[in-house]
């Protein structure tokens, strides 16, 4: 087996030549649009404070002169053959004075509701992902990305103020449809300015806003003390978001491939100017970019009909085959895993908002390390290393589940383990999937983790009907697994990029004894 090499040729990009590759223009845009992570961090994360692990009381009426215990008690006993379902709850307020819990009784026959919260916004987030993002290619970034802001904003303010919990987890749902758009958008928007040398290095940095975001959590929770009064905290910061109007311009890539030159141009002219280019290479950017646009219809009329791709051909071909799904498992593993014990920090014991704030500290580092480490340690290695970590320290909590700080510890390892996995398996998988399915297979990949971490709030919220040894057992082996299907994963790192589905086929391929030579 021999590893494709990379070249040192670069294909011409008169685009960005005309607007730098990461000057001064790129940075304010960078740093601007990378906060819009912080509120996809409180509307995913949340779920920790809203719904923690929260002790209650029956409430049993006078008449009822019951000695049994009432805590988490569903039923009151009349006599010693009959019983009646509880009506009313006294609720545990010591570290939180109310949460939607305790707002809307949903414990015992209304816990299967509060088990909805978290799963409808990870269902939101994949359909803005997928809704937003064929808007996006149709009428242009900037106004779907100010539609979304707009609607997280105004439908955040609007769930703090409904009296129904259907009604809150209905607006709710739509802010989460709206945080998915926002959050596939403005990474589109960074990728598509910045020069091929700083993606790999911007995808991980970008990421800070949202872990920084996940650290304001308890501080917020803290300070409010309340449910309502913590949502109204996080939905007030997105309306800041409306300057965007003004900061952000529209993708002058988009613009030049829907033949909006007039419009591009004048973008292209005041990245030139922030970036001190000369103006001179616009105009030589817009001529080449038309000049390779011609070519390309030439070259399709003379062809005929460019050919479409579609899932299937993921999987039409035996080694693609096996990466698709390899590939596919592995970020199911990371979307169960980093959701689903970000809810489970709420239920580990202890104070909850220590326990958050512990976790989110110790994420950051651990993005800082695959920013390091990216540049120097091949994917798969650094893939495999952090799966078997987060899956022992989380199977460990299984012998010292009692063992309060011990558990806090290692769900903290674990939730970090998976911080380095997310953004290393999105690197990877941009480098492993031939271009002309790209987009199609981070898709297919994109739908995978949000299964997972719709799947995982249901596990949580079993906890108290299953074996409490259960949660950390699934959640420890599906790490362990993907590190396992990462032995048919083929290494990414200083490789050429597979271009059509024969590339990707060979890729890396045991039998494949020849370079592998891109088909154009």
């Amino acid at each position: 087996m021999t590893d494709t090499p990379k070249t040192d040729y670069k294909p011409l990009d008169p685009i960005q030549d005309a607007m730098g590759i990461m000057g001064r223009w790129q940075i304010i845009i960078t740093v601007a649009i990378s906060l819009i992570n912080f509120p996809a961090a409180w509307h995913q994360l949340s779920i920790a404070v809203l719904a923690p692990g929260q002790d209650f009381t029956c409430v049993s009426p006078p008449s009822f002169n019951t000695s049994a215990s009432m805590l988490k008690a569903c039923k009151v006993q009349v006599n010693e053959s009959m019983t009646v379902e509880c009506d009313k709850f006294k609720y545990d307020n010591s570290v939180f004075k109310s949460t939607i819990i305790s707002q809307w009784d949903l414990v015992c026959s209304r816990k299967l509701l509060l088990s909805l919260a978290q799963p409808l916004t990870q269902f939101g987030i994949l359909l803005g992902n997928m809704g937003f993002g064929i808007i996006a290619d149709k009428v242009g970034r900037k106004i779907p990305l100010m539609i979304a802001v707009v609607v997280q904003a105004v439908t955040g303010i609007i769930s703090v103020f409904m009296p129904m919990y259907e009604l809150f987890l209905f607006f709710k749902f739509i802010s989460a449809i709206a945080t998915g758009g926002t959050m596939l958008i403005s990474f589109v928007v960074v990728m598509e300015i910045v020069g091929i040398e700083w993606r790999s290095r911007i995808s991980i940095l970008f990421h800070i806003p949202f872990l920084l975001g996940f650290l304001c959590i308890p501080l917020f929770s803290y300070l409010t003390g309340t449910w309502d009064g913590y949502w109204l905290t996080i939905s007030i910061p997105p309306f800041l978001l409306l300057s965007y109007y003004w900061l952000i311009p529209e993708s002058p890539r988009w613009l030049l491939a829907v033949g909006k030159v007039k419009q591009a141009r004048k973008v292209l002219m005041k990245a030139a100017q922030r970036n001190n280019i000369p103006e001179e290479k616009v105009t030589a950017a817009i001529e080449a970019h038309e000049n390779l646009l011609n070519r390309d219809n030439t070259n399709v009329a003379v062809d005929g009909e460019q050919r479409t791709y579609n899932m299937i051909d993921l999987v039409r071909t035996p080694n693609m085959r096996i990466k698709t799904v390899c590939i596919v498992i592995n970020w199911l593993v990371c979307g169960l895993g980093f959701f689903g014990l970000g809810h489970y920090l709420g239920h580990v014991g202890g104070n909850v908002l220590s326990n958050l704030a512990v976790s989110a500290a110790f994420q950051l580092p651990g993005l800082l390390l695959v920013y390091i480490l990216i540049q120097r340690v091949s994917r798969i290695k650094i893939l495999i290393t952090s799966n078997v970590v987060g899956g022992i320290s989380l199977l460990l909590i299984v012998p010292l589940y009692h063992y309060y700080t011990m558990k806090l510890i290692l769900v903290t390892i674990g939730i970090t383990a998976m911080t380095v996995s997310f953004p290393t398996i999105y690197l990877y998988t941009g480098e492993l999937f031939p271009t002309v399915v790209r987009n199609i297979g981070f898709g297919a990949c994109s739908v995978a983790s949000r299964f997972g971490s719709i799947v995982a709030p249901f596990l949580i919220v079993a906890g108290d009907e299953i074996p409490e040894w259960i949660i950390p057992v699934i959640f420890g082996i599906g790490p362990i697994i993907g590190a396992g299907l990462c032995y048919f994963l083929p290494e990414t790192m200083d490789c050429k990029l597979p271009e059509t589905i024969e590339d990707g086929e060979n890729f890396k391929k045991k039998n494949n004894t020849t370079p592998l030579e891109t088909v154009s």
